[in-house]
């Protein structure tokens, strides 16, 4: 497949743009796909056929000394995650901490329940059987 004729230009077009911060047809991220979009060429073209143009442009980015946006979405994910590890790390130190109260407990109801349920296999100590008891007729 040959690439159009004009596909350079449209890459050098598409820089300008880009750095610019005019981006027409693209989010305007420094990044080779973003160029790739707003050049309205394929990504391998920066890759493969014309990598003088995807240099330059690295180049030119780096010379602005900006972060890509990749780099900078990363950083902020990289961010977000050790926040997360933090936060999840002393959730699993006080769960860590709450389990031997937790186990005493356990052991406590356990003892207490084996203590009632032996108490029900007992008879009342209050308890008075009534024998040869009759019960009062409801007209005396």
């Amino acid at each position: 497949m040959t690439p159009a004729l004009d596909e350079r230009d449209r890459i050098k077009t598409a820089m300008d743009r880009i750095l610019g911060g005019t981006a027409q047809a693209s989010n305007g991220a420094l990044t080779i796909v973003a160029l790739a979009q707003e050049a309205g060429v394929p990504r391998n073209a920066l890759t493969q056929r014309h990598l003088d143009l995807k240099n330059e442009f690295y180049k030119a980015v780096k010379e602005r000394g900006a972060t890509p946006d990749a780099e900078a979405r990363l950083r902020a994910t990289i961010v977000k995650l050790k926040k997360t590890i933090t936060n999840k790390n002393e959730e699993l130190d006080q769960l860590r901490a709450d389990v031997p109260a937790l186990v005493r407990t356990v052991n406590q109801l356990t003892l207490e329940n084996q203590q009632l349920r032996q108490a029900l296999t007992q008879p009342a100590s209050n308890v008075v059987t009534l024998r040869n008891w009759k019960a009062p007729h409801p007209d005396e």
